[in-house]
């Protein structure tokens, strides 16, 4: 494959991908109860009935968000994207981990029109519309963040776009980035001629007795 080819693919692959992390966002705010359904439309992506939050404060901070990731991946500078749902005090309840990598098979053209590419997209966001029977309920008013994991002269490039977008990214606070004890419930993994990924989620292992302090 042709330098130009592959640079093309790998700007192609990054559309793609953003296309579904937009949609994924859009999923586990849905699956999760962070917003009432009635906000949420119901459309179809890859064939897959999915639900996009219509208030117009939250289509653009995701659209925000997946913007930020675009620059990001179609250089393979993204290492993980993680939807983290957060209650009380910001603390984190749970944890969607979007592990990507490249596959290091870019010289190959099985996957020319990248069908097999978006064929696995739809089986994430597959498992993500059943991942409530996979987790435990958290009955707690909760919120959400994006954290985007990538090497520090990529964070350097994300700053100065987000300078132009208006849209600031700030550094986590050490004590969102891990959970106390965590339960791992892995849901996915696939390898294209592109791009690994695998997604799993964390469960803070204490999730319920907030819950429950909290309820009374």
């Amino acid at each position: 494959m042709a330098e130009n080819d592959t640079f093309c693919s790998t700007r192609v692959a990054a559309d793609i991908m953003c296309e579904f992390m937009e949609v994924a966002i859009h999923t586990v705010l849905y699956m999760r109860g962070i917003y009432p359904s009635r906000v949420f439309s119901k459309r179809k992506k890859y064939n897959v009935p999915v639900q996009i939050c219509q208030h117009p404060d939250v289509l653009k901070y995701v659209e925000n968000i997946v913007e930020g990731m675009k620059c990001l991946l179609s250089e393979n500078e993204m290492e993980k994207v993680v939807i983290v749902v957060t209650g009380e005090k910001q603390k984190p309840l749970e944890r969607f981990v979007f592990d990507i990598a490249p596959s290091g098979q870019a010289g190959t053209q099985s996957d020319k029109y990248l069908f097999r590419l978006e064929s696995s997209l739809r089986g994430f966001l597959l498992k993500l519309n059943v991942c409530d029977a996979m987790l435990t309920p958290a009955s707690q008013e909760k919120t959400w963040t994006v954290h985007i994991h990538t090497k520090e002269s990529a964070a350097a490039k994300l700053e100065q776009k987000a300078l132009t977008q208006n849209f600031p990214w700030v550094e986590v606070d050490e004590d969102q980035l891990t959970l106390q004890k965590p339960n791992l419930v892995p849901l996915k993994a696939t390898t294209s001629d592109l791009i690994k990924m695998q997604l799993y989620v964390e469960e803070a292992s204490n999730k319920v007795e907030a819950s429950n302090k909290d309820t009374g």
